[in-house]
């Protein structure tokens, strides 16, 4: 089963579920800013990327900026907490297949997974 954590809003998020319709895959389509996710299935989907909560937060967004986000003590729990809170700090989309996830950024890093 294929999951693409998925913002409709987003033109790489809409082009990796394209390029996943193309090769033949139709995913479980999770709106993870309607449904937010918990702490714990951003643990997991960091597990399944391979990365630090750093390298999944999105820096451009307000909510980061006004948080403080950014500043050099920050730990891996409060940036999950505030992803958690704040959803749009997620990076998108995200892809997961089994064990393993890719950020599609750009669109074609999730052909790794098929």
């Amino acid at each position: 089963m294929t999951t693409i954590y998925h913002n409709p809003r987003c033109s790489k998020s809409r082009q990796t579920l394209e390029l996943l319709r193309t090769h033949g895959v139709e995913p479980e389509i999770e709106l993870y800013l309607e449904s937010p996710l918990g702490a714990q299935a951003i643990t997991d989907l960091l597990d399944k990327l391979g990365i630090g909560a750093a390298q999944l937060v999105r820096r451009s967004e307000q909510d980061f900026k006004d948080n403080n986000l950014g500043r050099a003590d920050i730990t891996e729990d409060e940036l999950i907490a505030a992803m958690v809170k704040y959803p749009k700090l997620i990076e998108r989309p995200i892809v997961v297949s089994g064990d393993r996830a890719v950020l599609g950024r750009p669109p074609e890093n999730i052909l790794e997974l098929l």
